[in-house]
């Protein structure tokens, strides 16, 4: 009893931040299948019926299946070309000890201290130079060097963590560089990438800004971010069909959140196993 009331605060606090979170979620959801009426009037209640009228007007006015794909694309090769660019960097600086090492891993950590927008005018006369604006491409090689200071940061305290006794015994059987990056710290990195992959994620899938001026409004080549906004425009003050495209765009969000969770957990059940 002693233990119990010891932990009711604590209880307490865990509902009422649930409550708070699961209140403006489910008054989210419930909002995608009414009308305005409906949510003016009775903006807790269930609604009336379940019909996909809202997401079908909001998929067909603003093109949300072309943006999906523009951003998942971007999203994808991005993704891909920030992990062949950091998992490199931060295996060369988690095997250094030098100066220089602790110099560039400090250089990396400064990538946090510059706003977004501060970037965006040098950003706007690099495409222009290269000929790249107005393309998906552009935005594919960007997303990457925003990224590169949290992932080199987060893959290099991982690797950090592996014993290179493994690594010299590695070498002692002529594995090269490549092989021991390879076969010993990025399986035991696991756990480190699938975070890296999840945070960039979210914000490759949710960059607006440069997305809007790089790319632009081309309904053929906009992301899903760019896109949402102008089913304002279109369909005016339809709250319903605002809120049931934002949820179309979501669903991506909480399918790949919920594999790379499943990942990570797995990573390190795995690990703690092998130790």
């Amino acid at each position: 009893m002693k233990l119990g009331k010891r932990w009711l605060p604590a209880h307490i606090l865990v509902w009422t931040y649930a409550v708070l979170l699961i209140v403006p979620l489910y008054y989210f959801l419930a909002s995608a299948f009414k009308s305005n009426e409906e949510i003016f009037a009775h903006p807790f209640a269930l609604p009336e019926s379940l019909g996909f009228g809202n997401f079908r007007t909001a998929y067909d006015s603003a093109d949300l299946g072309t943006a999906v794909v523009n951003s998942a694309l971007v999203t994808v090769l991005a993704l891909a070309l920030t992990l062949l660019l950091a998992l490199p960097a931060a295996f060369a600086l988690a095997r250094s000890t030098g100066r220089l090492a602790s110099a560039m891993e400090k250089v990396f950590s400064l990538g946090f201290l510059i706003p977004t927008f501060a970037a965006l005018f040098p950003t706007f006369l690099l495409a222009a130079a290269t000929g790249l604006f107005h393309t998906r491409l552009f935005m594919v090689f960007f997303l990457p060097a925003t990224a590169m200071p949290l992932s080199v940061v987060i893959l290099v305290q991982f690797m950090r963590t592996i014993p290179r006794e493994m690594e010299e015994a590695a070498r002692m059987d002529g594995a090269s560089t490549y092989t021991v990056l390879r076969h010993i710290y990025i399986p035991m990195c696991l756990p480190g990438i699938a975070t890296v992959l999840l945070l960039n994620f979210l914000t490759f899938w949710n960059e607006y800004l440069y997305s809007l001026i790089i790319i632009g409004p081309d309904p053929e080549q906009r992301t899903v971010q760019v896109a949402l906004p102008t089913l304002k425009a279109i369909t005016g003050t339809d709250y319903g069909v605002l809120t049931a495209g934002t949820v179309l765009t979501l669903i991506p969000v909480w399918v790949v959140y919920t594999v790379l969770q499943k990942r990570m957990q797995q990573a390190l059940i795995n690990g703690a196993v092998k130790a």
